[in-house]
């Protein structure tokens, strides 16, 4: 009887393992790791099954890395990251719900708390629309840029990247689809546009990359350059 048990488990290990089956747990703090708190909750389906799945920026709690700056007081520039999770309702149909990791990478983004020296730091926001998750940074008159990722292939894919150069009058735009590997960019050519009359010249081109970059894999957002391709 203890030979069969012992085989039981050692069968359901080896399929956890070969199937990649993930650990479930009931509470969002259970996946926070040490020294770190839940800075914000972003919730919306990823996964296409019709129930609102949840990504957590999370942010470190180093009291080293809190600083006293001369003009701005006390600032926390803690790094923050991101964990996503998969909501998967419980088979008895209770109010309670499990959830499953779907990403997670504890650093890749600066604090809230930079520097932007004459103008203030790019901000950033976290959404989830059509599926896709997006993570984008504004920065008021000097524009926007944004990474959206897909879920497949096992992991959180970059799958396009979109910026705009410019506040109230566009300069230029880019548009990256990493899926069919084409770049478009929109130069204005109208110098003297005031917003809303800018005229756009279009040009398209191939691009080389050899694999999808993870989400999981990203050291820090601030170090991606998009100018190579």
């Amino acid at each position: 009887m203890k030979m069969k048990k012992a085989l039981t488990i050692l069968i359901m290990t080896l399929t956890t393992t070969l199937f990649g089956q993930v650990e479930q747990k009931s509470n969002f703090s259970d996946f926070l790791p040490k020294g770190y708190v839940i800075f914000e909750e972003i919730k919306g389906d990823l996964n296409k099954d019709g129930v609102d799945d949840y990504v957590l920026i999370i942010k470190g709690t180093n009291k080293s890395k809190i600083i006293t700056d001369q003009s701005r007081g006390k600032l926390d520039r803690n790094r923050r990251g991101i964990i996503v999770l998969f909501t998967k309702k419980d088979d008895k149909k209770t109010e309670k719900n499990n959830y499953e990791l779907g990403a997670k990478n504890y650093n890749c983004f600066s604090s809230e708390n930079e520097d932007g020296g004459v103008y203030f730091a790019p901000e950033l926001s976290v959404k989830i629309m059509n599926g896709n998750l997006y993570i984008l940074y504004g920065h008021g008159r000097y524009g926007f840029w944004e990474y959206t990722f897909r879920y497949q292939n096992a992991g959180f894919e970059l799958i396009g990247y979109d910026a705009t150069n410019g506040g109230a009058v566009v300069n230029n735009q880019v548009s990256i689809n990493f899926s069919t590997k084409k770049k478009q960019e929109k130069v204005n050519t109208n110098e003297n546009a005031q917003g809303g009359d800018e005229v756009f010249k279009e040009t398209w081109k191939n691009i080389t990359i050899n694999k999808l970059f993870k989400l999981r894999e990203i050291k820090d957002f601030d170090e991606i350059n998009m100018t190579i391709y």
